[in-house]
């Protein structure tokens, strides 16, 4: 495995972005558990670039101003929807444990369709991983599957992590209504600024 190629993945996964904050935010209300589920339903929400990568279908995000711009205002509005549920304290990513999700597949799919609804990363799947593939590779697509399935593996890991340490620390804060308010506000605010900038993000 190419040592250039697991540096950059770890940059990547562990930079601060909607994936991280769903986890952090799940680890803080509902504890380890619940960020696992969190962490399974981002990397989920990876697959589809992925896939879209080794088929060329992220092709046509990076040739169709009007395909891209399309699932570019999907994810803005979804991520603005997010951002109000959880100042509203409803909805799976709701910091209070009176406001639970109903169910770990609720928490999946808002999870998964978070992540999913970014084109940005199928353009990143399709410009990154062929500098890894080699002229002679007789299967480039298998490779870039397995390249694929690690930055998966990292991305849950990472992940995991962050969702652990949150779960770690909650009780100490669940219990102060100052702190929950700020905590509830910067969580809203952080979907906010990540709506804001992937609408600004250019073709």
């Amino acid at each position: 495995m190419n040592a250039d190629f697991l540096f950059t993945s770890l940059l990547i996964v562990i930079s601060p972005g909607t994936g991280a904050l769903i986890t952090l935010s799940t680890g803080l209300q509902q504890g380890t558990r619940s960020a696992l589920v969190a962490a399974a339903g981002c990397t989920l929400g990876v697959l589809p670039h992925m896939l879209a990568a080794v088929t060329g279908l992220a092709a046509l995000l990076q040739t169709s101003a009007l395909a891209f711009d399309l699932v570019k205002y999907l994810g803005v509005v979804y991520l603005l929807f997010m951002g109000w549920e959880t100042l509203r304290e409803k909805g799976p990513l709701a910091l209070s444990q009176a406001n639970s999700p109903s169910t770990d597949g609720a928490l999946v799919r808002y999870a998964v369709v978070a992540n999913a609804l970014n084109p940005k990363l199928s353009i990143f799947f399709l410009a990154f991983l062929p500098q890894f593939i080699t002229v002679g590779d007789a299967h480039p697509a298998r490779t870039m599957l397995l390249l694929s399935a690690v930055f998966a593996v990292m991305t849950f890991v990472i992940f995991s992590l962050y969702g652990a340490f949150a779960a770690r620390v909650r009780h100490r804060i669940l219990g102060n209504a100052r702190v929950m308010h700020w905590i509830r506000w910067s969580v809203s605010l952080a979907f906010i600024g990540l709506a804001i900038k992937l609408a600004l993000t250019s073709h």
